[in-house]
């Protein structure tokens, strides 16, 4: 998504700094003292402390005089997407009826920069993992909806974020290098859907396809996960792959 111009006047620097504040809490830094706060998102020390106590005091962090960590508070923020957001409503009907004819958990993705975001899906948790929940964030080059998006961004853009990222192994199979990653970017522009092998989850399979509005732009990917069991890639294209096209035909004049 393009984000709108904004002039300098508008700016509100200290909204952009305590969402900053927010967004440095993650796996790895589940409880941070002011000090590591303000490493991770370049203020000072006592600017750091005071964000955080002032999120304390709103109640969307709690501490220990110490360390500071996110309350539940902060899911309001998320999902009030969900409560608000046309597209995640629009879908889910389409999403039930696909679900319901090939029998895989269905999903529909958007991509927030170069991080997937899941906000609808439909069908069985056999195969759900951390990635696969609504909600969940995942780099974009490790799920099918991923690289169906990214095949339609700016082709200087993607390999100026190729070239800039280091791609860590989440699974034996995950691809890491930079060009297979192109190649695979692609070729699914050239064939209009991808399929993805345990990238994120082992014996899982992922096809997806490009959704586009009215105007031919693509705003989100529409893609079923499934465990591969003994189906071969093509059989399970055979099956899957017609109703995800047509489903993702059928939602372009609603979305």
């Amino acid at each position: 998504m393009t984000k709108p111009a904004l002039e300098k006047r508008d700016w509100i620097a200290g909204l952009e700094k305590g969402l900053a504040i927010l967004e440095a809490f993650d796996d790895q830094h589940a409880r941070m003292t002011p000090t590591q706060a303000a490493t991770r998102t370049g203020l000072t020390r006592t600017a750091a402390r005071r964000y955080l106590l002032t999120l304390a005091h709103l109640g969307y962090v709690q501490t220990d005089s110490k360390l500071f960590n996110l309350t539940p508070r902060v899911l309001r923020v998320g999902w009030s997407y969900f409560d608000s957001a046309r597209l995640p409503r629009i879908v889910q009907p389409y999403l039930q009826q696909l679900s319901a004819t090939i029998h895989e958990s269905v999903y529909v993705s958007v991509l927030d920069e170069w991080d997937l975001v899941i906000i609808a899906r439909n069908g069985s948790t056999r195969v759900m993992s951390t990635g696969f929940v609504l909600g969940a964030r995942v780099p974009a080059a490790l799920m099918s909806s991923g690289i169906a998006m990214l095949a339609y961004k700016d082709e200087a853009s993607v390999r100026q974020w190729l070239d800039a990222t280091d791609f860590k192994p989440f699974m034996p199979l995950t691809i890491t290098s930079k060009d297979a990653l192109y190649e695979k970017i692609r070729q699914a522009r050239v064939d209009g859907y991808v399929v993805m092998e345990q990238q994120l989850q082992m014996g899982v399979r992922g096809i997806a396809v490009p959704m586009k509005n009215r105007h031919g732009e693509v705003v989100a990917a529409l893609s079923a996960n499934m465990p591969i069991g003994k189906e071969t890639s093509e059989a399970t294209l055979a099956r899957v792959l017609q109703p995800l096209q047509e489903t993702a035909l059928n939602m372009l004049n609603v979305i």
